[in-house]
């Protein structure tokens, strides 16, 4: 697995005028090919009357597939700029779809690989590009005595976080940590109780993480 990408946090749209032309823009995060097709599709039937719905998506960790379509526009006009400006963007897992309602003013190719870069641009700023960090869920079963020490020691060191706290006969600090940081937060959390703390390694899963900081724990 991958120990962090960038993706996008939301689903999102943004429209943009270029001479009398309307791009609209819808950029999301994917969890499968066919989440993306299915967006696509969606996006197809919610604009059945638009002249052109333009598309391209990225999935895999390694980018395996990467798809594109021109939807009528001159070829390499439209998907291709959608799926390079993704791929500039260094995204993985995401759709855009940029749909055009022709306001009756020629662009040329030029002008349109222009306007649907732009779009995608937009929309993908709009969905709020982010990282997928991979972190090491660990639960610290300590006496209540301990709490105060663990909770100082989790809150001391930036890429550390409590996810949730369980208050049973002991008390359990579920916490979670950069998968390559395990070790050294075992480590650290049984010197920082005396060994008394009962250490466990939960799931592995992706968060949220931007600029640093973990923006959501589901």
């Amino acid at each position: 697995m991958l120990k962090s990408y960038k993706t996008l946090f939301a689903p999102a749209e943004e429209t943009i005028l270029i001479k009398k032309s309307r791009f609209i823009g819808y950029a999301t995060p994917v969890a499968s090919e066919e989440e993306a097709l299915a967006f696509i599709q969606s996006i197809q039937k919610k604009h059945w009357d638009a002249t052109h719905n333009c598309y391209a998506y990225v999935f895999g960790q390694h980018d395996e597939v990467q798809k594109s379509n021109d939807d009528g526009e001159p070829a390499g006009t439209a998907g291709k700029p959608i799926l390079e400006v993704i791929k500039k963007e260094g995204l993985k897992n995401v759709a855009v779809v940029v749909t055009r309602y022709f306001g009756g003013i020629m662009l040329g190719a030029g002008g349109l690989i222009r306007a649907y870069s732009q779009g995608t641009t937009t929309a993908l700023h709009a969905a709020r590009i982010v990282t997928r960090e991979l972190f090491q869920e660990i639960a610290v079963a300590i006496d209540y005595s301990w709490l105060g020490k663990v909770e100082n020691e989790i809150h001391g060191v930036d890429d550390y976080y409590i996810d949730r706290i369980e208050y049973l006969d002991r008390v359990t600090v579920h916490a979670l940590v950069p998968v390559d940081e395990a070790e050294r937060f075992r480590k650290q959390l049984i010197n920082a109780t005396n060994g008394q703390a009962e250490i466990a390694n939960g799931e592995q899963r992706y968060y949220f993480v931007e600029d640093g900081k973990l923006i959501s724990t589901r």
